[in-house]
């Protein structure tokens, strides 16, 4: 097998639940999952083993980087997806016209929901033995874990719920990280042979290297191969990145995938919003991350009555959000076509009541016609009695005022359903 399924980056609590842990919780984290390719070339820049490996396009791009690399190569699908080989987006080619019919098929196929609009062709290893290897942010335990196994290359979740005791999980400090001896601990849990634990060792530091170095949250290789040469190689990559920690990394700005993008989110993340989008048809706007999660729980609840609405995003304003930030913050929400309704629920503390309903007007304002969602308002706290009167005054017919959270989760799936 030519590259396994890889673990994400929620909470990992016990392995017996790793089989769960792939499904990411986007809101509340900030992170961005590099293609093969990207954490190929991230790998050999911190001195990491891999094979050689060149992106192409076109099946005629893929035709000259087989005959550039010579010999045989495999052409990989490059999707943010596990799964591929079992996709048909993994193909071994013996020749470079081999590579371009593999490359043929592989562009354009759909792989869990991602169109493959790129290959990469890499050179063909002469593989011995197939190991697992990941170092990853642990929220539960706020620390860093390691999680490695003597058994790559296959259904890690499968092996972590059939057979927990073949994949080692040991935790790492953050303050001291993965040296050489850490290294060969975690080599010795996870079942390598002595004679192999000195060679794997040294390429377990230097992925902790890359994780460490590039502020990431997730760094996987499966499968670490051991060639019939008797070379350790990362053979398949997974790295996502601490987006927050972008600010130490100019270059990381290269690596997202814009086509992919959603562009309401793109749109949020350029007015600095912390805006994720959802399924449903409200759009909730509220201020502090607590708040708004359980504004879409009361949402979800309220829309069990109105023909099972849901909330349409996550967007929290912040504590200290202006007018401004109000007025940006309807705008994106109204850009949704999805969104039938809106509920904006704000506790006035850092941001008074008067700043989010001043911005609620503004935001009005400024569309104009293209605002065409009923938004339901409910206000409590810093000058709420102000931040009414400024409401009821300006008197715009999309607009009610709840008097409180159940009630405006109500109202706003009820405005949703019609």
């Amino acid at each position: 097998m030519l590259g396994g399924p890889s673990l994400s980056t929620s909470n990992y609590l016990d392995v017996k639940t790793v089989a769960l842990s792939r499904q990411f919780l986007r809101i509340g984290t900030s992170s961005v999952d590099l293609f093969e390719y990207q954490a190929r070339d991230l790998f050999e820049s911190y001195g990491v083993p891999v094979l050689a490996g060149i992106i192409a396009d076109t099946p005629e791009e893929a035709k000259a980087a087989a005959e550039k690399l010579g010999g045989v190569t495999v052409v990989k699908a490059q999707v943010k997806a596990g799964g591929r080989g079992k996709a048909g987006g993994v193909k071994v080619a013996k020749t470079p016209d081999d590579a371009f019919e593999a490359a043929k098929a592989i562009l354009g196929l759909e792989i869990k929901g991602l169109t493959v609009k790129r290959v990469m062709v890499a050179a063909g290893a002469d593989i011995k033995e197939e190991y697992y290897f990941s170092v990853l942010l642990d929220r539960a335990n706020r620390s860093y874990l390691s999680l490695s196994s003597f058994e790559g290359g296959m259904e890690i979740e499968e092996l972590a719920v059939e057979r927990p005791d073949a994949l080692a999980r040991v935790e790492i400090d953050p303050l001291v990280g993965i040296d050489l001896e850490t290294a060969k601990k975690i080599a010795v849990q996870a079942k390598f042979p002595a004679d192999i634990v000195d060679k794997v060792a040294p390429v377990f530091v230097k992925l902790y290297d890359v994780y460490k170095g590039e502020d990431a949250t997730l760094v996987e290789v499966n499968p670490l191969v051991l060639t019939g040469a008797g070379d350790i190689v990362a053979l398949d990559g997974k790295v996502s990145l601490d987006e927050n920690a972008e600010f130490r990394h100019a270059n990381h700005e290269a690596l997202v995938d814009t086509d992919a993008e959603d562009p309401l989110e793109a749109k949020a993340k350029k007015l600095g919003l912390n805006y994720v989008k959802l399924d449903g048809e409200v759009g909730v706007i509220g201020n502090g991350a607590g708040l708004v999660m359980s504004t879409l729980d009361v949402v979800s609840y309220a829309g069990e009555k109105h023909k099972g609405v849901k909330p349409a995003n996550f967007l929290d304003i912040g504590g200290g959000a202006s007018a401004e930030v109000m007025a940006n913050g309807l705008d994106v929400i109204f850009g949704d076509p999805q969104t039938k309704s809106v509920f904006v629920n704000v506790f006035g503390g850092i941001t008074s009541c008067d700043a989010v309903a001043n911005g609620i007007v503004g935001a009005l304002k400024t569309l104009g016609d293209a605002a065409t969602k009923p938004t339901v308002v409910r206000l409590d706290g810093n000058n709420v009695e102000e931040g009414r009167r400024i409401l009821s005054e300006y008197a715009h017919p999309l607009v009610t005022i709840a008097e409180n959270m159940d009630q405006g989760a109500d109202k706003a799936a009820e405005l949703a359903s019609k």
